[in-house]
């Protein structure tokens, strides 16, 4: 059963949950990130975290320490813990001149990486010493913004993507913190921090909104502003394949099996595709099935906040039918994991965050797949 929650007028730029998924932490286009509780169905709000002077751009939940890492446009990020019924934040040295622009934990959480517009990703780890995250950077090649990140399953590798159209693999192994990994494809030996491993074009060109590693580890998809959606596989001599949509442009994207991948974006609908064992990419269905809408008694005050919610001048403009009403700006699983995803939530501009039943939206829409 698909769940939609809405969380006002302004547009949620960003969400996160807890292992449990009974608490979530938000940002609604502003400088504050609200952590709700789920209580009798409802989300209540239980702490405001403040400490961003400038908008909040990202937040990662660390699922096993319990940890939200968040980053923002005042150069600045902050790792939160709770104690004694409160988060409180950690000071982060970042040793950014631009907006960071995008934070996620490595898999084993002992440490994070921050993109930004500094043309460079800092690598942040815990030193005791001081009681404060450090980091290491990693710069070239990389020549313009940051936009996207996504850690390999072996903690080690890192892949982003940024406004000059690449996406890169790196090796983001630290020394100070972990054992060297096993081997891994990409992975030829160079342990050596912010070695670059690969290097990609978006096909046709197009800012990289994007990346995501396949729960295995060995294939990449990133989505870019051109529409097109790219997967490159390393256990087949990284195999390429690029599709170009008829869609709008992709904002975020994530493996929901190792053969499925999700987009979402401009179009305000979950897009799925599907990539073979033969290396062939191709659209599979829209998972937002339009359905004819009732119309019932509804308050004056409640007609007003649609309008705004929607940008709309009046009830006859309101000719969108998918469940987001404008731009979605993030998808992420909500239950399951990247290997076999049973719910993904998704957030967007128009103030709603939605919980999808993928397995049930499977079945419901076998018959559109092409």
């Amino acid at each position: 059963m698909t769940e939609v929650h809405n969380f006002g007028t302004e547009a949620v730029t960003c969400h996160a949950w807890n292992k449990n998924r009974n608490e979530l932490a938000l940002s609604s286009n502003s400088t504050e990130v609200k952590v709700y509780k789920k209580t009798g169905g409802c989300w209540q709000e239980y702490e405001t975290m403040t400490e961003h002077g400038q908008r909040v751009t990202s937040i990662d939940w660390a699922p096993n320490s319990n940890r939200i890492v968040t980053c923002g446009s005042d150069r600045n990020a902050y790792v939160w813990n709770y104690n004694d019924g409160k988060w409180t934040p950690i000071l982060v040295i970042l040793r950014i001149n631009r907006s960071a622009t995008v934070v996620k934990w490595s898999p084993k959480e002992n440490k994070f990486a921050v993109g930004s517009g500094a043309r460079l990703i800092s690598v942040c780890y815990f030193e005791e010493e001081n009681n404060w995250w450090v980091s290491k950077h990693i710069k070239k090649p990389i020549r313009s913004t940051v936009t996207c990140l996504d850690w390999h399953p072996n903690n080690a590798m890192l892949a982003c993507g940024s406004t000059d159209f690449k996406t890169r693999i790196f090796s983001g192994f630290v020394k100070d913190v972990e054992a060297k990994p096993s081997g891994a494809p990409w992975w030829d030996g160079k342990m050596s921090f912010g070695t670059l491993l690969a290097e990609y074009s978006n096909g046709g060109g197009g800012w990289v909104h994007d990346v995501s590693f396949s729960p295995s580890g060995d294939k990449l998809a990133w989505v870019g502003h051109n529409s097109s959606i790219s997967v490159v596989n390393a256990a087949t001599g990284q195999q390429m394949a690029v599709l170009k949509t008829n869609f709008l442009p992709f904002v975020s994207c994530t493996w929901l099996n190792e053969s499925s991948i999700l987009g979402v974006g401009y179009d305000c609908c979950p897009l799925l595709f599907s990539y073979s064992d033969q290396g062939q990419l191709i659209f599979t269905c829209n998972l937002d099935v339009p359905k004819e809408q009732s119309i019932g008694t509804q308050s004056a005050m409640q007609r007003f906040r649609d309008l705004d919610r929607m940008a709309a001048i009046s009830d006859d403009t309101k000719n969108v039918k998918t469940l987001h009403q404008n731009t979605i700006t993030q998808v992420i699983v909500y239950s399951g994991t990247k290997e076999d995803c049973s719910k993904f939530s998704t957030s967007g501009v128009d103030g709603n965050l939605i919980i999808w039943d993928f397995k049930s939206l499977e079945k419901s829409v076998a018959g559109l797949r092409i």
